[in-house]
């Protein structure tokens, strides 16, 4: 079984998505990627949704990937002794880290005072997703008075965005390192970090999680961006989180900036997530609306890797329809001849690197020959990754000896990820690409095949071979 498409789509687990039947359905209908958000359920329930995940790939015969969404830092108001209160424009109201007193009409705790030490004269506080904004009059390490510039209503535990600034404190906590810990001991294949500010906040996961997944930047915050390339260097995918860059920054900004995102992304070669409110509607409707459509094909038009579904497949009344429309957008976009016209014009050049020349040199092959499919031979998934940062019209296969390996690329565009024997020599190779490509239905006999591959096999990030070979 394969999909008739390249973009993939990686669908939340919830409540509307935690039995067999209904993971098993998803998957037929197009997830490739499930996500288990652990800002939401308990242990023993992500344990259950990925012992069905797994029960699903075995009956099905394919890899399939498994992200884990860690929470990250939660910046909130304390409580409010009389329940809420509403500020009006131009009100005075102070911020401070006095927790024994309940919030009033004129002050809140916020136990945060890494938010105090980072703010400053003319800082901006976004409450409750911005509904209602203050800016600092005066503020010292344990206050701050602030005024009103957008009233609204303020309740117990309200969320808090800092804007402009960067705080000093790690993306994780210590329920995310519980979270992680037990996360890989399950054999998550990706974990998503949420909260990113700065390279280090990668580096700080990587150290934990050591090779045991792959790492996804998920870039919400104005800092993540200022330093988008450096970034996305050190991480293995990376998530556009449009949801809190909309809280904090201005709504306008948000489609450039994913766009940005994105091109910086595919020049780098890693997979990258366009994610929030996507079908949006379908968590309350069994259709999306006009302009949600458009919404999921502009990011195929870019090149995107995946799009994701949150609520409408985790909490919504329809996740089996928003996957199955998700998939269909997809494909009908990808079948547009301006698709193909829109992913050559934005592909960047090829980096002066043995992976990426071979990559580069695949596409061009496959395009000059009418190549039926092209082949990586792959450990560590690189070469299939450098494969798929050119988007060639022909299909990919990744032939891996670890099932790993195989999981994690059911994240990349074009990749179609197939567990093989390690082989030992180049004519094997050859005829495992052959059978692999006719046994998946890719191509027939007399029809050609391009591979790629590493020599000595089995050594990560040594892809420097390219063979063309012809099916019998």
């Amino acid at each position: 079984m394969h999909r008739n498409r390249n973009a993939k789509i990686v669908a939340t687990l919830g409540p509307a998505s935690a039995d067999r039947e209904t993971v098993q359905r998803l998957f037929y209908a197009g997830a490739d990627v499930f996500r288990l958000n652990f800002s939401h359920g308990t242990h023993a329930d992500h344990k259950n949704s990925l012992d069905i995940i797994r029960e699903v790939e075995r009956e099905a015969g394919r890899p399939i990937g498994v992200l884990l969404d860690l929470q990250g830092p939660k910046l909130r108001l304390g409580k409010f002794a009389d329940g809420p209160i509403k500020l009006a424009d131009g009100d005075r109201f102070r911020l401070d880290l006095d927790c024994v007193r309940a919030g009033d009409r004129t002050r809140a705790p916020m136990p945060h005072p890494e938010i105090f030490k980072a703010l400053s004269v003319q800082s901006s506080l976004l409450i409750d997703d911005g509904r209602v904004r203050l800016v600092v009059e005066s503020c010292g390490p344990d206050f701050a008075e602030t005024r009103v510039v957008a009233g609204g209503t303020l309740s117990d535990r309200k969320g808090v965005n800092v804007p402009g600034c960067v705080l000093p404190l790690s993306a994780m906590t210590e329920k995310d390192r519980a979270d992680l810990e037990f996360g890989l001991g399950l054999g998550i294949d990706w974990v998503a970090l949420s909260f990113v500010q700065r390279p280090e906040d990668i580096l700080e996961i990587r150290k934990i999680v050591n090779g045991r997944a792959g790492i996804v930047a998920k870039l919400e915050k104005p800092s993540a961006i200022a330093s988008l390339d450096a970034i996305v260097k050190v991480s293995d995918a990376v998530m556009v989180a449009r949801g809190d860059l909309g809280v904090e920054m201005p709504p306008e900004e948000v489609p450039a900036i994913q766009k940005r995102i994105v091109r910086a992304c595919r020049s780098a070669g890693k997979p990258v997530i366009v994610a929030t409110q996507m079908l949006d509607s379908m968590v309350a409707t069994p259709v999306p609306t006009r302009a949600e459509a458009s919404d999921v094909a502009t990011a195929i038009y870019d090149g995107a890797d995946a799009v994701m579904l949150s609520a409408e497949s985790a909490s919504g009344k329809y996740p089996l329809e928003a996957v199955k429309m998700m998939a269909s957008i997809i494909a009908r976009t990808e079948s547009d001849p301006y698709y193909r016209e829109a992913i050559d014009a934005s592909q960047p050049p090829a980096r002066a690197n043995k992976a990426d020349a071979i990559g580069s040199a695949v596409r061009h092959v496959a395009d000059l020959l009418d190549i039926a499919v092209s082949v990586a031979y792959t450990s560590s998934g690189n070469s299939a990754l450098s494969m798929a940062r050119e988007r060639p019209r022909a299909p990919i296969i990744a032939l891996t000896p670890r099932l790993a390996t195989a999981r994690r690329l059911a994240l990349a565009w074009g990749v179609h990820a197939v567990l093989c024997h390690d082989v030992v020599d180049v004519p094997e190779m050859s005829e495992l690409a052959c059978e692999t490509a006719r046994k998946q239905h890719f191509a027939s006999r007399g029809q050609s095949v391009v591979i790629s591959a590493g020599m000595p096999f089995g050594a990560s990030g040594s892809t420097n071979l390219l063979r063309i070979a012809e099916l019998n």
